[in-house]
């Protein structure tokens, strides 16, 4: 008797060893797959401020409001 239950808890032991090995490979993959598409969207934020930055250079200037300038009726607020 004290034979099969020191069987049985080898077992469970052997099982919990095998999910738990399952389950850090599982996570190592997901942890993985997130630095790479943690990666992948930085090159693509970079890639876009980069052409942003370049078309921003290629554009002519606008002229600069002056501060304090009179809104137009049309945007002034109506009163109900």
């Amino acid at each position: 008797m004290q034979h099969e239950r020191a069987e049985a808890s080898f077992k469970r032991k052997e099982v919990q060893a095998r999910e738990a090995s399952k389950a850090m490979a599982d996570y190592q993959a997901a942890h993985a797959a997130t630095r790479e598409k943690t990666a992948r969207l930085k090159a693509l934020r970079l890639e876009k401020e980069a052409a942003d930055r370049a078309a921003d250079e290629q554009a002519p200037a606008k002229p600069a409001k002056p501060k304090g300038a009179a809104k137009p009726k049309s945007a002034a607020k109506k009163r109900r």
